[in-house]
C-alpha cells in the first residue's frame, strides 16, 4: 500500500502534534513534513516536488504571517494538482465556500472526529473533494445566491482582500497591524476597512466586532 504523504501547516505546535497523533492510526498516512509559517510551507512544498513529493497538504487559515488563505492561492498556482484540505476553528458556513472557490479541495473543522480527520485526507488525497454535510449545504446556499437576482449581503458580499481586512479588524488588530501583515499600505487597509462598514451596515469597529460575534459565532470556535 501507498503511503499517503502529508505535510501539515500550522503556526500551534501543540495542534501539529495533535493532527500528527490522530494520523498516526492511519497505517496509509504518512507526516513527511510540518511548518507553521506561509513562507516555510511554499518552501518545504517546493522542496518536496509538490504533487510528485505529496499527497495533501493539511493548512490552517490563521497564519500569522501570511494569510492561510493567500498560502492556498499560492500553492494552487504553482501546484495545481496537489491537494489542499483548509483546518480551522472558523465556522463552516463562513469559510468553507470562499476556500473552496480558492481551490481548496475540502474544508475541516479542527474539532472534527478523528474518523473524519482520517477520511478527508484520504478523500482529497484520492482526487476528491471533502466536505461536511454543513459546509455542503453552505455551497448549495452559495450557488443558489449565485444563479439568483438578489445581490450579496453582509460578509458574503466581500471580497477575498475585504474578508481579510474583517477578519483581522474583529480580532482586534489595529490598521497599521493589518498593513503589516497583508503587506498594504495604511490608507489602503482604510479603505478596505470603510467599504467592509458599508457592506455590513455597520458605523465603526465596535458596531462591526458585534456584526462578526453574531453571524460567525460557532460552536467549534476556540
Amino acid at each position: 500500500m501507498t503511503n499517503i504523504r502529508i505535510l501539515i501547516g500550522d503556526d500551534h505546535r501543540i495542534v501539529r502534534e495533535g493532527l500528527k497523533q490522530v494520523l498516526a492510526d492511519a497505517p496509509d498516512i504518512e507526516v513527511v513534513a510540518e511548518a507553521e509559517t506561509g513562507p516555510d510551507i511554499l518552501l518545504q512544498v517546493d522542496a518536496l516536488g509538490g504533487h510528485e513529493g505529496l499527497g495533501a497538504v493539511l493548512l490552517d487559515i490563521a497564519l500569522p504571517d501570511r494569510d492561510g488563505m493567500d498560502v492556498l492561492q499560492a500553492l494552487k498556482k504553482a501546484w495545481p494538482l496537489l491537494p489542499v484540505l483548509m483546518l480551522s476553528t472558523y465556522p463552516e458556513k463562513q469559510y468553507a465556500v470562499r476556500c473552496i472557490k480558492l481551490g481548496a479541495a475540502g474544508y475541516l473543522n479542527k474539532s472534527a472526529h478523528p474518523d473524519d480527520m482520517i477520511a478527508a485526507v484520504r478523500k482529497v488525497a484520492s482526487g476528491g473533494m471533502y466536505v461536511s454535510a454543513v459546509a455542503a449545504e453552505a455551497l448549495a446556499s452559495a450557488i443558489s445566491k449565485g444563479s439568483g437576482s438578489s445581490a450579496a449581503r453582509g460578509t458574503e458580499a466581500l471580497s477575498h482582500r475585504e474578508h481579510q481586512v474583517f477578519r483581522l479588524l474583529t480580532a482586534g488588530k489595529s490598521v497599521g497591524e493589518i498593513g503589516a501583515q497583508l503587506g498594504l499600505a495604511s490608507n489602503t487597509v482604510s479603505t478596505y476597512r470603510l467599504r467592509i462598514l458599508e457592506k455590513t451596515g455597520t458605523k465603526n469597529d465596535v458596531e462591526l466586532a458585534l456584526y462578526a460575534e453574531r453571524h460567525t459565532k460557532t460552536p467549534f470556535s476556540a
